[in-house]
């Protein structure tokens, strides 16, 4: 009997040995492959846990045969959940590999600051609109690009004329003028064309927009004190890519885009043409156009070559030329005389040309050229009087980057030349405005990256305009990466501004008895500028809910800065640009949360902007900058068949050049799309609370023949639907990163 009792228990003790099991995990990321020491494994209705050691390796024992649920979380990665049968067959180590909750930043590429990083590794802050955000503003206004940048925080489009809806771009309260905007890293858009360069470029052949908040001189040179704009064109994918897009508005516009791309295998071409028109609308009955008459064409073919590896180049033209008449929207209509009534017409026309190369001498060396011309007429006629002039711009850039363990360099050199010709007309109190600008530039970058956790990107730039001196501009950012969730960006940089006829100021006086800048009284405005940020991003509920924070300072002091004077000369009263003895600086906050929930998103802004003129003992605040500005925008996609949108923007009452103070308001809007496999229609509802300045306060004193305009601060053209159709016959490349 003890024999049996003791022969049993031996038996029973071997099955209980061979149902236990032993299983080792190595965890991995899953683009490096490196191991990922300190995740944790659980499996899910047990007490088994483990972490992983240096090697990534995890080890559990004692663990029954059965069916389990293995459950791997690491900081900064997306959990993920194996389901296990107990014991395995014919493996030794489970295979696991986890996706960084960055991943998705991984292929955004930054085209703006010449290297070859990525944005999440880049130390300068770079705002970033492209794919479904793209796509979005371009169906509430395909003809032009003030929605894509209007309705990010910091960002503002600004109306300088009531009638023909010229507008600039004020980032972080500052003019127009601080503003530089560039198309693929060639500043086209500055001087006599800057007020109607928003309204003539279109979104449909952009690929991506970058931002740049704060002093970035140091990149393009002169102009970019308040930051910069850099829109980024497609290019040629493998396959056709064919977007026909039609859009008409309840404000009896009309839009009629096309874009074509095709990649062979040594070139390709991208094709852009456009048709944009609207005729005179006045939603407020005053007899003033809120939206102007006006028809636009534009062509813009690019061709790409990639003869081998090694070397690449493309050439690009556009052409576009409009009509555009604002004012009495009778005299417009043909109803009464033109001549006796008050309107504002600009006919204008623009052509560029642009030439890039990138020769790859070997893994770590590369040479860039890149140039362009880009002409610029414009007639501006009003009652009684007309202005009219040539812009040429020719820039050229030839730049060196090589690449030595955690150094990227890029050193390299280019020339500005722009030349304005305006003959004047005394008769007309016209001066000669006409000048010309030769700048002369050498920079150098260095990009080190000290370790995972911390990267400075440095530069230094000294441009010499040979008509005003000379500007040294160094700048420097650094990007701290604490944890996977959380990283911060800090930077600083000087910036210049040489002195033109065209500021926001005098294009509200249609450059009337305005005197040309004179060398022996302007200066170069100069600034300096910092920026600091956090940005917080995780996941909750095994990612099914993510959460990114995003909190901005910044602080721009620019000195000197140009402003124009009434000189009341009893004679010969005339307008004068003077640089003050004095500064202008802005501080403030930027918040932004995004929240996604499955097929929901929610994007909160916030804008705290305090921006501030310094003259003598006197402190004023800056006219037509809202200290309070919020960005809310909710968004439900269904991926491939549905998106809805509903937006409201908040702006806080602005202070106006007249001593008094406009009042705060609302806009509300609402887009849907649905999406087919070759085809989608979308409706947007814009400014559905039909929330205008003529509304609340007027927009002009005097007689209407003859109005003098006051600052237009809120919308004008009020609620207006627009909606259209898509075609896209070989699929949607809209979204791709």
């Amino acid at each position: 009997m003890k024999i049996f009792t003791l022969l049993s228990f031996l038996i029973f003790s071997t099955i209980s040995l061979y149902s236990q099991n032993s299983v080792i995990s190595k965890i991995t990321d899953s683009k490096t492959s490196e191991p990922l020491p300190g995740a944790v494994l659980i499996i899910k209705k047990t007490n088994f846990s483990a972490i992983s050691n240096i090697d990534g390796l995890v080890s559990l024992n004692n663990i029954p045969n059965g069916e389990y649920i293995f459950y791997f979380k690491l900081l900064g990665y997306l959990p993920i959940e194996e389901k296990i049968i107990l014991p395995l067959a014919g493996i030794d180590t489970l295979l696991i590999k986890l996706t960084s909750i960055e991943e998705d930043l991984d292929e955004i590429e930054v085209a703006s600051l010449r290297g070859n990083r990525t944005i999440k590794d880049e130390p300068t802050r770079v705002e970033f609109i492209a794919g479904e955000e793209l796509e979005e503003k371009a169906n509430m206004k395909p003809g032009d690009i003030r929605m894509l940048l209007a309705e990010s925080t910091g960002i503002q489009t600004q109306q300088t004329s009531a009638t023909s809806a010229n507008s600039s771009i004020r980032i972080q309260g500052l003019d127009g003028r601080y503003t530089q905007i560039l198309k693929d890293g060639f500043p086209l858009y500055s001087g006599f064309s800057g007020s109607l360069g928003l309204l003539q470029t279109p979104p449909l052949d952009l690929k991506q927009a970058e931002v740049i908040k704060g002093s970035s001189s140091t990149l393009f040179g002169g102009g970019a004190i308040a930051g910069m704009v850099n829109l980024i064109s497609k290019t040629p994918e493998d396959g056709d890519d064919l977007k026909v897009f039609i859009n008409g508005t309840s404000a009896k516009g009309l839009d009629i885009n096309g874009f074509y791309a095709k990649k062979l295998k040594k070139s390709g071409i991208t094709m852009y043409a456009a048709l944009n028109g609207n005729k005179a609308y006045d939603p407020a009955n005053i007899g003033l156009t809120a939206i102007p008459e006006f028809l636009r064409y534009t062509f813009s073919p690019r061709f790409y070559f990639y003869p081998n590896k090694k070397f690449k180049a493309n050439l690009g033209f556009s052409i576009i030329e409009e009509n555009r008449k604002g004012g009495n929207i009778d005299a417009i209509n043909g109803k009464i005389s033109l001549p006796e009534y008050y309107y504002e017409n600009n006919k204008t026309k623009r052509y560029t040309s642009t030439f890039e190369t990138n020769f790859k001498l070997n893994s770590k060396e590369s040479i860039r050229f890149k140039s362009s011309f880009s002409y610029f007429d414009r007639k501006l006629s009003e009652m009684f009087y007309k202005f009219e002039g040539e812009q040429k711009n020719l820039f050229t850039e030839l730049n060196y980057s090589y690449i030595s363990g955690k150094h990227e360099w890029i050193a390299g050199a280019n020339y500005l030349f722009e030349n304005f010709n305006n003959p004047g007309n005394p008769i007309l109190s016209v001066y000669n405005l006409s000048y010309h600008l030769n700048t002369f530039g050498v920079f150098v970058q260095n990009n080190f990256k000290i370790n995972k956790k911390i990267s400075i990107e440095s530069g230094l730039r000294n441009d010499y305009v040979l008509e005003f001196g000379n500007a040294i501009l160094p700048r420097i950012s650094a990007l701290f990466k604490i944890n996977p969730l959380l990283t911060s960006r800090v930077g600083a940089g000087l910036g210049y501004k040489a002195p033109t006829v065209f500021t926001e100021s005098t294009e509200k006086t249609s450059f009337s008895d305005l005197i040309p800048i004179s060398k022996t009284i302007n200066e170069l405005e100069k600034s300096y500028g910092f920026n600091g940020d956090l940005n917080y991003r995780t996941y909750f509920e095994k990612s099914k809910i993510s959460l990114n924070i995003n909190q901005l300072f910044f602080y721009t002091r620019i000195n000197a800065p140009l402003y124009l004077f009434f000189i009341e000369d009893p004679l010969n009263p005339y307008y004068q640009l003077k640089n003050l003895n004095g500064f202008i600086d802005t501080k403030g906050a930027e918040t932004n949360l995004k929240l996604s929930l499955g097929d929901f998103k929610l994007f909160l802004g916030y804008t705290f902007t305090l921006a501030e003129l310094h003259s003598n003992t006197l402190k004023t605040p800056m006219y037509l900058t809202p200290k309070h500005r919020m960005n809310n925008v909710l968004m439900y996609e269904v991926e491939g068949k549905w998106k809805l949108g509903l937006e409201a923007y908040y702006f806080s009452s602005q202070k106006l050049s007249n001593g008094n103070t406009g009042r705060s308001y609302w806009i509300c809007g609402f887009m849907a799309e649905k999406l087919w496999e070759k085809f989608s229609v979308f409706i947007n509802f814009e400014n559905f609370l039909d929330v205008r300045q003529t509304k609340f306060d007027t927009i002009y004193t005097g007689n209407i023949s003859n109005p003098d305009f006051k600052d237009i601060y809120a919308p004008l053209d009020g609620f207006v639907v627009n909606g259209g159709i898509k075609y896209f016959p070989f699929g949607d490349k809209c979204c791709k990163k």
